[in-house]
């Protein structure tokens, strides 16, 4: 039986993602590795699944024990999400849990692909055009979890032995038809602090927000995009950004607009912006993201995604969608599956 080897499931990508390969995988099964505390989770999430998918207890910090001889493709969305991870968790379990997978990798003899879930910000602080066969142009950190996703990326892309496809989302929110996420972390402190005030909003902004662009894709759009070019994609690195971000203004006014406020534009240097953001209740760490130099280039993701019928949607299209389910779940929280 052809076997998908599976991490980073039930997060919010794995979730929506594995149905989805495994709907065109008629033949086969998918293996996923979860951690123990998030067991009983996942046997609930693909229990509509069947006897396709099985929950293999463990870890992806630890040696991985299966059996690989009938692994036909990995898919490693296991990492830890969180920008304000330290550099010792991000180097347990985004670089070493990554080396992890490569050595079971490279013990599947009958291996077609490994699918690297990256990010795009393994760019860092880099100035400029970030292309997709890009990866080390002297960039700096702007936090651990960029440098360990960055450190992560380099071990994959060494294992030339190892057939692989990368995919670096930018910014992820939820899913733009119906608005729905796991976590409110990115864009969503911003909305939270907006819908907090009355109808007039105050709103800190950093760097010059008619030129600094924000780059945010929704959920179903990645899965769309993964699931497709996983099986259709020819090349080694897609980045899956909109091609065309909206600027920072342009996103407040999308706020605006899906929360009925009207925003007020307080100009603060960056330094301030970062000392006084934990006062709305914005991590600190999230806020170079609003005053971003880096343009991703997309050239490899939009021609191989060409008569797919898959691109981005307008931020400003789905924006009322988001805000609606931050109004209805206001439990949920900005912490990710770790």
């Amino acid at each position: 039986m052809r076997i998908l080897f599976f991490t980073g499931y039930p997060g919010f990508l794995g979730s929506a993602l594995l149905p989805r390969v495994l709907a065109r995988n008629t033949e086969s099964t998918a293996v996923c590795l979860v951690q123990p505390k998030f067991a009983a989770l996942a046997r609930q999430r693909a229990r509509n699944l069947g006897d396709r998918v099985h929950i293999l207890e463990g870890d992806i910090t630890a040696p991985i024990d299966f059996s690989p001889a009938d692994v036909a493709e990995i898919y490693h969305l296991a990492a830890v999400y969180d920008l304000s991870v330290s550099r010792e968790a991000g180097m347990r379990v985004n670089v070493n849990g990554t080396r992890n997978v490569l050595d079971l990798a490279g013990r599947c003899t009958s291996l077609e692909r490994l699918h690297y879930i990256s990010t795009c910000y393994v760019s860092g602080r880099h100035d400029g055009v970030f292309r997709e066969d890009d990866l080390d142009v002297g960039q700096r950190f702007n936090n651990f979890y960029e440098e360990t996703k960055f450190l992560a990326e380099v071990e994959v892309q060494k294992h030339i032995h190892i057939p692989s496809m990368i995919y670096r989302p930018s910014v992820v929110v939820g899913d733009s038809k119906t608005g729905t996420t796991q976590k409110y972390d990115g864009p969503y402190y911003a909305i939270q602090w907006i819908l907090r005030q009355p109808r007039i909003a105050v709103m800190p902004v950093v760097g010059r927000p008619a030129k600094h662009r924000f780059n945010v894709v929704p959920r179903d759009f990645i899965i769309d995009a993964i699931d497709y070019l996983s099986s259709h994609g020819k090349a080694k690195c897609y980045q899956l950004a909109d091609p065309a971000p909206v600027t920072v203004d342009e996103l407040l006014v999308a706020m605006a607009a899906a929360t009925h406020r009207k925003i007020v534009r307080i100009p603060l240097p960056l330094a301030a912006a970062k000392l006084g953001a934990p006062l709305l209740r914005i991590p600190s760490a999230a806020v170079p993201y609003f005053a971003q130099a880096t343009a991703y280039d997309t050239t490899n993701a939009q021609r191989d995604l060409a008569g797919s019928g898959i691109s981005v949607p307008r931020f400003s299209d789905y924006a009322p969608r988001l805000v609606d389910f931050v109004r209805t779940h206001p439990d949920i929280g900005a912490a990710g599956m770790a």
